[in-house]
């Protein structure tokens, strides 16, 4: 009898963000592989779930731990996977064993739950349809560069993450890439007392943490590069043109259609004072036999 795998995601602060179903989970698991064994002692502990056996898993061993788990998993084991906050793999320990247990012919399953990209991604404002998790950048030289260079032309919105000490660094490598005017989210401390989430320009955002020391760990957000191609006049004005008759007042549809154009509010502005209004069509006047 073959055993398992359960990815189990874990409160990214929140201790109440603990699904019943991953407390059923973690109860129920003979090994609990997790990134650091004190932090798991004590959410168990908040739980009340018995202390199983724990394995340690992180990035400095995950490749030689594969063994010792898949040993587990041949003796029909459950074996869960947690990491410090959120879900594994994402940013975090995971993807290898994932992979070897998979490749080893052994069920995955996941326990869904709180995870920082979700919820920085939604709070941000920016648009969720498409969008393109980075992580971590790399810290320096040519790597760098090239995934900043790769998020300054991405036309998704982009995802990532950051420590507090590093923030203001990232700030202004992506302001130089993508400009200052590229809009951007900043969301701290998720789920905890202190949550905050910013929201503006690249520029404003810099200014914002030399005012404010940042603290806690980063989700940063940042829209997608705009259009290469800028749109016409007809485009502009069909835009606003949606806008006002969805209820709009002047001003907001102006702001609106500048920022989702990526055009100058200059350009919409002088547009919106020409707009003639739509010719309405009537029914012929009859006429007298």
């Amino acid at each position: 009898m073959t055993g398992r795998l359960v990815l189990v995601a874990t409160p990214i602060g929140n201790l109440g963000d603990l699904s019943p179903r991953a407390v059923d989970t973690l109860k129920g698991a003979d090994v609990i592989a997790c990134e650091d064994t004190r932090h798991t002692r004590k959410l168990l502990a908040h739980a009340a779930i018995p202390t199983p056996r724990l394995l340690a898993v992180h990035d400095q061993n995950e490749s030689a731990q594969v063994r010792t788990v898949l040993g587990l998993l041949e003796e029909g084991r459950t074996v869960a996977l947690v990491t410090d906050a959120g879900t594994p793999g994402v940013s975090d320990p995971g993807h290898r064993l994932v992979a070897a247990v998979a490749a080893a012919g052994h069920p995955v399953e996941v326990v869904p739950g709180p995870s920082a990209l979700v919820a920085g991604l939604t709070v941000s404002g920016l648009p969720t349809g498409r969008f393109a998790f980075e992580g971590f950048l790399p810290r320096k030289g040519a790597e760098r560069r090239q995934r900043l260079a790769v998020v300054a032309g991405e036309r998704r919105t982009i995802v990532l993450f950051e420590a507090p000490h590093r923030l203001a660094r990232t700030l202004a490598d992506l302001a130089e890439a993508c400009g200052p005017l590229r809009r951007v989210a900043l969301a701290r401390e998720l789920t905890k007392l202190h949550e905050e989430t910013w929201r503006g320009t690249l520029a404003d955002a810099i200014a914002h943490v030399a005012e404010r020391a940042p603290r806690g760990e980063y989700v940063v957000v940042v829209d997608a590069a705009p259009d290469p191609s800028p749109p016409d006049d007809a485009a502009v004005e069909e835009a606003l043109r949606r806008r006002l008759s969805t209820g709009d007042d002047r001003r907001t549809a102006i702001a609106g259609v500048a920022a989702d154009l990526a055009v100058p509010r200059r350009r919409v502005y002088a547009l919106a004072v020409g707009l003639r209004p739509e010719p309405t069509t009537s029914a012929p006047e009859p006429t007298a036999r």
